[in-house]
């Protein structure tokens, strides 16, 4: 599948320097909604950091595969990649996906969850949306082969996009909306009760990154 270029500058703005010579503006703002299993860390990464990220993802190879659902067969409306450690391969609609190496700066984000929030992870998902139109359905993160107890870390870069939890009880919805940079932390209860969705948003016309950081049995697929 031919890769599609990200216009960083669009994006982001033209880049400001070394990550050393960019600040944030102000303090990253943390944000607990109505005691959920859930951390919203606006600005976490610096927009240096951004770039960085930016930069490499272009040389990942993401792909959409086909999957079967109520026997037909679909391509997913986004693109994605798995890189992990070895032997720890996840498994999407009955597709095994075997892990790839950590790209450096993919590994080094890795690093900084893991020292700012003791968060360990030994595989990450990296979904592209190159607009509104594509998006992820209702679904949550509970795959057997994912570690039990484990959270789940989400990095946002690009477009602003609408992330919507929902009760799996009451179907109480609710929206975040996020920006490049965001952190968002689903804690382990999360996947028991709330379903979440990045629904599509037809206004929306520059591209979605977005990392999340997991915690796989190793060897799980044999």
């Amino acid at each position: 599948m031919k890769q599609q270029s990200l216009d960083l500058n669009r994006l982001l703005g033209p880049d400001s320097g070394s990550e050393a010579e960019t600040k944030v503006e102000s303090e990253p703002l943390l944000d607990r909604r109505s005691e959920l299993p859930l951390t919203w860390i606006k600005g976490y990464l610096t927009l240096a950091q951004q770039m960085a990220l930016l930069r490499e993802v272009q040389g990942y190879p993401f792909e959409s595969p086909e999957i079967e659902v109520y026997g037909k067969r679909h391509r997913i409306p986004r693109s994605q990649v798995w890189f992990g450690d070895s032997g720890c391969d996840t498994k999407y609609s009955g597709l095994l996906v075997k892990a790839l190496p950590w790209p450096k700066y993919a590994d080094r984000l890795r690093q900084k969850l893991k020292r700012d929030f003791s968060l360990e992870s030994n595989g990450v998902l990296v979904n592209r949306y190159v607009d509104g139109k594509e998006s992820m359905g209702w679904h949550c993160d509970n795959e057997p082969e994912f570690s039990a107890g484990s959270d789940i870390a989400s990095i946002t870069l690009g477009a602003t996009r609408d992330f919507i939890i929902r009760d799996k009880v009451t179907h109480e919805k609710q929206t975040f909306a996020l920006q490049s940079g965001d952190l968002l932390i689903m804690h382990w209860p999360m996947q028991d009760r709330w379903e979440h969705a990045l629904p599509k948003r037809l206004k929306v016309t520059e591209p979605r990154i977005n990392y999340t950081f997991r915690r796989v049995i190793a060897d799980y697929f044999g």
